[in-house]
């Protein structure tokens, strides 16, 4: 269940007519963690080995060297950021760190794209396997799956397999490098031309989000109570992820959806101060 307003949007996962989870995003503070741009550099700094960067955000955004990845994995011995960055210079940049403070935005040169069983490291070229898949055979037999399912025009790249993958189909692997080759190659397009301070991609909204992390096989409906997040999410749904789309529904019921459902009533038996438990007891 879905449920929009101007300040913030709240998700309720229901099994079998129960909460099971809540989320929540304010519009006011979504973070910019993962939010790729192009932008310009403004002034480098050799005695912190680090340059200041203009993303377009209130404060310059910072860039260590460290963290800068083709010189440093392209095998040959670190050169100083002075030798690699210069004023005016145009970079296509991911936050790794939200500002804080007075301290900007940190940046890294090293671009990676969440989907929902896969991470693409478009300047990468191995397949990795998250640390929770323990088993040693599991882990090998993903990492050949997931290379057989490469296509063919493949433009190089690698892919970190996330833990949910573990018990993924082909077909849910296949989609995922899809919708991710996909949103590289747009990416990339926006690039073309544009002028700095740009931004080339914002992480998904919670609603997006959704779509793309909550739902299994066994998902029956998606109720969005937002005629307007409807339609967004149906198109972004219909783009990159046809098989979701049959699953959304427009609720456009007098009672709000929240109150309908009981969620409203569970928020706040969570958030009371004292909580009874079905045995008799209490917290």
């Amino acid at each position: 269940l879905i449920n929009f307003t101007p300040q913030e949007t709240r998700v309720a996962l229901m099994q079998q007519g129960v909460v099971q989870e809540v989320h929540v995003e304010r519009s006011a503070s979504r973070g910019i963690v993962g939010n790729i741009y192009l932008g310009r550099v403004v002034r480098v700094l050799p005695g912190m080995q680090s340059a200041f960067m203009d993303v377009g955000l209130e404060r310059t955004a910072f860039l260590h060297v460290a963290d800068i990845w083709s010189d440093r994995h392209a095998g040959d011995a670190p050169r100083p950021i002075e030798r690699i960055l210069a004023e005016g210079q145009n970079l296509i940049v991911q936050v790794l760190k939200d500002p804080l403070g007075t301290k900007g935005a940190r940046l890294s040169t090293q671009i990676s794209i969440a989907g929902r069983m896969l991470v693409y490291l478009p300047q990468d070229k191995h397949i990795g396997i998250s640390q929770r898949i323990g088993d040693e055979a599991g882990r090998e037999a993903l990492r050949e799956r997931v290379g057989r399912l490469l296509p063919s025009s493949e433009s190089g790249g690698g892919y970190i397999v996330r833990t949910m993958a573990e018990n993924a189909s082909d077909d849910e692997l296949a989609a995922d490098i899809a919708y991710l080759n996909k949103l590289w190659a747009e990416i990339k397009n926006r690039a073309v031309g544009a002028r700095p301070p740009y931004v080339l991609y914002q992480d998904l909204n919670l609603a997006q989000r959704v779509l793309r992390d909550f739902v299994t096989e066994d998902t029956t409906r998606i109720v969005a109570d937002s005629r307007e997040n409807f339609q967004k999410l149906s198109a972004f749904a219909s783009e990159y992820m046809p098989q979701v789309a049959p699953l959304l529904e427009h609720y456009t019921g007098e009672r709000p959806l929240f109150d309908l459902h009981g969620v409203e009533a569970e928020i706040e038996k969570a958030l009371a101060r004292r909580v009874d438990l079905k045995s008799g007891g209490y917290l």
